[in-house]
């Protein structure tokens, strides 16, 4: 019935705010803007309706859960970096229709989702800010997906993507995208340092890694990549344990993905962490995501979030 149009992993710094406003850092990160555009842009032709966002500033403790209220309104303060986003408007219209069937379909395959459809629950910055660029003029309904998730195994968010995306294929009527918001390495400056890392990665260990990691994405070297995951997201301060990533390539077919990324938004540093706008091209896939995943797990990989 339904399609998944469009996967990307996508940036959402809150330098790309700071970006649009006068003062220092204006235009700093156009190039990421740009990207963003450029990925609502291709949505728009494909026939997206929703963007489904696995956002990487929501965190949970228990279960995975879906923000499908019917519409996101109002301003927004980053508790986090509240110099960096202060009352940033926001609004766009969500979808509970395929909240619903998003996390049906993931309990159907033994994954504990829960659809929040009548809440107060407002989206986390790495919602806002990609559709603030992507989705101005609120063409798209938008859901949002916890991914930071502080004590879940990274075998079942794959699962989690690979169920979003039969959902959508056997139960939805509509045209979907899937976007993994996050960072590569995730390792903030030191405290008092950020000014003079604005636009470097913290080491050079964590700059090679990233590179390494999308040069092998670019080759479609997923096997590799997915087998390496785990390590990549402790030792690579992988932003929210990668869990983003992992529901992402579970969508795609985790360790028998066949495409080869596309780099929108060539790699750059952001107060140390490493950024870029990626798209992941959708092929067809036979179901290899679930039995892929779950040899994985049962091989001895250490795939909790807290490595």
């Amino acid at each position: 019935m339904g399609k998944l149009a469009l996967a990307a992993k996508t940036t959402h710094v809150p330098s790309l705010y700071l970006s649009e406003l006068p003062g220092p850092r204006h235009g700093s990160r156009q190039a990421a803007i740009d990207g963003h555009k450029e990925i609502g842009r291709r949505c728009r032709e494909l026939g997206v309706d929703t963007i489904v966002v696995f956002d990487t500033h929501w965190l949970v403790n228990a279960g995975y859960h879906v923000n499908c209220a019917p519409r996101f309104e109002g301003l927004y303060t980053s508790n986090e970096l509240p110099h960096f986003i202060a009352n940033m408007e926001y609004g766009f219209p969500g979808n509970p229709e395929l909240g619903r069937i998003l996390a049906d379909g993931c309990r159907a395959m033994d994954v504990d989702v829960l659809a929040h459809d009548a809440t107060t629950l407002a989206p986390e910055y790495g919602t806002l800010v990609p559709m603030r660029y992507m989705n101005q003029d609120q063409h798209f309904k938008v859901i949002s997906v916890s991914a930071m998730c502080t004590v879940h195994y990274l075998n079942d968010s794959a699962r989690l993507g690979w169920a979003m995306r039969k959902a959508v294929e056997e139960h939805y009527d509509g045209t979907v995208a899937f976007l993994a918001s996050g960072s590569l390495s995730h390792r903030f400056a030191q405290n008092g340092q950020a000014p003079s890392f604005a636009d470097r990665i913290w080491t050079p260990f964590l700059e090679t890694l990233d590179h390494q990691v999308l040069a092998m994405w670019q080759r479609g070297e997923w096997r590799a990549f997915c087998d390496m995951l785990p390590e990549y997201a402790a030792k690579g301060h992988g932003e929210g344990f990668m869990h983003d990533t992992a529901m992402l390539l579970g969508a795609l077919g985790w360790s028998a993905y066949d495409g080869k990324a596309e780099v929108v938004t060539p790699y750059f540093g952001s107060s140390g962490t490493g950024q870029t706008n990626a798209v992941l091209p959708v092929t067809p896939q036979d179901g290899a995501a679930i039995p892929a995943a779950q040899a994985w797990a049962g091989a001895g990989n250490p795939c909790a979030s807290r490595l």
